[in-house]
């Protein structure tokens, strides 16, 4: 057998233990240690834990993850997701569908606090949700703009999927951050688009504008400056040099923290609860980080990326078509996988390949680009039938709305994040601008 074939039958092996249900980092882990075996021997792969684990996860690039997810624990802890939600449906809910518009909204602006798209629906969820349901939104446009907005987090920063893609296509954080900017406030706007269409289409879907005071309004905004304060102080201190991303990372926990402390929100037991929350949550992403690198020794190992990325240049299809191909890769593993365990698994397969074809663009802006349309498609995949995890999370906390209703209200969602890949597909522009600006 050879080694490319080792490679893809190693790929379909962790497949199966995924359909299996067998924990992605455990799947991985399985796949690249017994295939390692399989090439190498046992001995070489005691040695390559003994002398690569470690360095691997002894990197100071990688405290930014645990730093930032105790941010996302603290700002859930404050209680910034109901300011954010209040102030949001004050100022759009004076438009038809306005309720829903302001669940989007609010779900990007606790994305860029959160940095995690499960979180960020699962807590939107408890707040928008119990809203919409008392003015009277059909069901499938409460659950679906909730599942939908989830998804914004990606792009956000601080995003943990950004940072860990920033780290594998060895991209500069700060960088990526500005390169995801524009693609994020594009998904934003097209959200809101897709509500006002859809609302327009089928005006019984939401109940009729509300209007509110002047006052509450400002008032409601006032109470937002807490969650954009802390964004301007991580982002704008990692834009203007102030700090790296780590000391970025650890001045946001630190705001987040004092600011839950401060409203009441957290003491001993909520301190300790966050800690522990945070540490669960860095295990897992470290044992997914463990098993990804495993494998892909082993598929270095078969020659696959490196065979794939030859087949690609030497192949008569335009580069467009090959990259198209890739993403429509992720929408179906989209439907088994979380997008971090698809970034690291992929990465070092496509990556490759997308630097050995041709867009006219620099290899540093292609791998800009490349990881934005990646990481738009791969959150995409979480509100794809039939699987989709912000679909199922949002159905937890719904249980009376039938899931295929769940999936019918995600879908003017997914017609609206297809339009916004195209349009990125069309102008790199879009990503790039802002990058080439700052440089």
């Amino acid at each position: 057998m050879s080694d490319p074939l080792a490679g893809l039958l190693g790929l379909l092996a962790l497949l199966g233990l995924m359909a299996l249900r067998v924990p992605i980092g455990l799947a991985m882990l399985l796949v690249g240690a017994g295939g390692y075996i399989a090439l190498r021997g046992a001995d070489p792969l005691l040695a390559h834990l003994k002398t690569a684990t470690f360095p691997a996860f002894a990197d100071y690039s990688l405290s930014v993850i645990p730093l930032f997810l105790l941010m996302g624990e603290f700002a859930t802890r404050a209680g910034l997701s109901r300011a954010l939600f209040r102030a949001a449906n004050l100022w759009l809910g004076r438009a038809r569908g306005g309720t829903a518009m302001a669940a989007v909204g609010a779900c990007a602006g606790f994305g860029a606090i959160c940095g995690s798209s499960l979180a960020t629906a699962a807590t939107m969820g408890r707040v928008a949700l119990p809203e919409m349901r008392r003015f009277g939104y059909a069901p499938s446009l409460a659950t679906g703009a909730l599942a939908a907005g989830g998804t914004l987090g990606i792009l956000i920063p601080p995003s943990i999927v950004l940072v860990l893609y920033a780290l594998i296509a060895e991209q500069n954080i700060a960088t990526l951050f500005v390169a995801a900017l524009l693609p994020a406030g594009l998904a934003v706007l097209l959200h809101l688009a897709a509500i006002a269409v859809l609302v327009r289409l089928r005006p019984g879907e939401a109940p009729p504008a509300v209007e509110s005071e002047a006052e509450d309004r400002w008032a409601a905004l006032a109470g937002t400056w807490p969650a954009a304060g802390i964004f301007a102080l991580v982002v704008g201190g990692l834009y203007a040099g102030w700090f790296t991303p780590t000391e970025a990372a650890a001045v946001g926990a630190l705001a987040t923290g004092a600011l839950a402390w401060s409203r009441g929100h957290m003491g001993w037991r909520g301190l300790a609860d966050c800690l522990t929350g945070t540490a669960v949550t860095t295990g897992m992403v470290f044992l997914i980080l463990l098993g990804a690198d495993l494998l892909n020794v082993f598929l270095a190992l078969t020659g696959l990326p490196r065979d794939a990325a030859a087949w690609a240049e030497g192949s008569a299809l335009p580069a467009l078509a090959i990259l198209i191909g890739m993403l429509a890769v992720y929408l179906l593993l989209g439907c088994i996988m979380d997008s971090l365990s698809m970034i690291l698994v992929t990465v070092p397969i496509f990556l490759p390949v997308v630097l050995g074809l041709d867009f006219g663009l620099s290899p540093d802006e292609t791998a800009l680009w490349f990881g934005i349309l990646a990481l738009i498609v791969v959150e995409v995949g979480l509100i794809t039938p039939p699987v989709g995890l912000n679909v199922f999370v949002i159905h937890g906390l719904a249980r009376d709305v039938p899931l295929t209703a769940v999936y019918r209200g995600v879908l003017p969602f997914l017609a609206a994040d297809l339009v916004r890949v195209a349009l990125l597909l069309a102008f790199p522009a879009i990503t790039l601008v802002l990058v080439r600006l700052l440089q």
